[in-house]
């Protein structure tokens, strides 16, 4: 047995044992476990944790570094937080689970299903994205979600049953244009995050906390070639370990004759991610390296933690 092999066998059990008792623990004592996970990578993931401070701080240049800090904190409770909820919620029966969720919007995907032309999802690694497409699979039709898989095979394998346990698919980034544009086709709905770094020609720059951040096209590009309607989907945690799962309305698409359609559209849809986000600060992926430019005026704790990016492969979609 190889090493890798066998730290993806130690995080796979880890990762059962932590489902076995958020299943078996009473929620407020599930939920106090995912805050113990969250402050122990705070801690221990110093890499992350100066990463998610330098990001904060530039995001936000009128709060203190304290706030900044204090924001980053939260951040990895919530990661915590809906990690535990993942693993519970695939232990529950579905009656059980949709006790604790409100649904807001979801008359919005079904019209724009009523129109024939499917539907587009756009998300962010905002909130608790995961539990959102559980929901959206036992309240409007299954949809397809397009998603990169994990390094540890048994983890993916074990995230993509809980993924597809109500009706969804799973589309991975391999030829995935193709395959989305049949589900398009047959008037499906995909889920497709945005907020991810994209390089190559599949990329478009959008303003993002007032900072240009690569994004993919893919998107905007499904949207105007289909005519299919881009809805935005957020999960918020509510008091007493509930979640709202709202449906915004559909982005209005560039005017006729706008001279980059694709950037508009991109853009309108990461503003409105921007939006929540500025609300709920701590319900974001601050940890991961949105921004792969370094700001102008970085001071030199910052300077180290935007590097010129290594030549990689593009992230969109093939």
């Amino acid at each position: 047995m190889t090493l890798t092999e066998a730290r993806h066998r130690l995080e796979y059990a880890i990762v059962m044992t932590v489902r076995a008792l958020a299943g078996g623990l009473p929620g407020p004592l599930s939920r106090a476990m995912g805050t113990t996970i969250g402050w122990a990578f705070y801690f221990v993931d110093g890499g992350h944790r100066r990463l998610a401070h330098a990001q904060l701080t530039e995001a936000f240049p009128t709060r203190s570094r304290r706030e900044c800090r204090r924001i980053a904190q939260q951040t990895f409770v919530h990661f915590g937080r809906m990690v535990v909820a993942v693993l519970r919620a695939s232990t529950q029966s579905h009656g059980e689970f949709l006790r604790h969720i409100e649904v807001e919007g979801e008359e919005r995907v079904r019209a724009a299903l009523a129109g024939g032309k499917g539907a587009i999802i756009y998300v962010g690694h905002f909130g608790f994205w995961e539990l959102h497409g559980l929901v959206h699979g036992l309240v409007v039709p299954p949809l397809a979600v397009l998603a990169r898989p994990l390094d540890n095979h048994r983890l993916e394998a074990m995230l993509e049953r809980v993924r597809t346990s109500t009706g969804n698919t799973v589309i991975y980034r391999q030829g995935a244009i193709r395959k989305v544009l049949r589900v398009l086709e047959a008037n499906g709905a995909v889920a497709i995050p945005i907020d991810q770094h994209i390089q190559g020609t599949n990329a478009v720059r959008v303003d993002f906390f007032d900072r240009q951040a690569s994004t993919t096209s893919a998107v905007a590009m499904l949207a105007l070639r289909t005519g299919a309607p881009l809805i935005g989907a957020f999960a918020l945690p509510l008091p007493g370990g509930r979640f709202r799962m709202i449906y915004e309305h559909p982005v209005e698409l560039p005017p006729a004759g706008s001279p980059d359609p694709v950037r508009e559209l991109s853009q309108r849809c990461s503003d409105v991610l921007e939006m929540y986000v500025r609300r709920h600060p701590h319900l974001w992926l601050w940890m991961h390296r949105r921004w792969r430019d370094m700001p102008s005026g970085a001071t030199e704790e910052v300077r180290d933690m935007f590097p010129a990016p290594a030549p990689e492969e593009s992230e969109a979609p093939e």
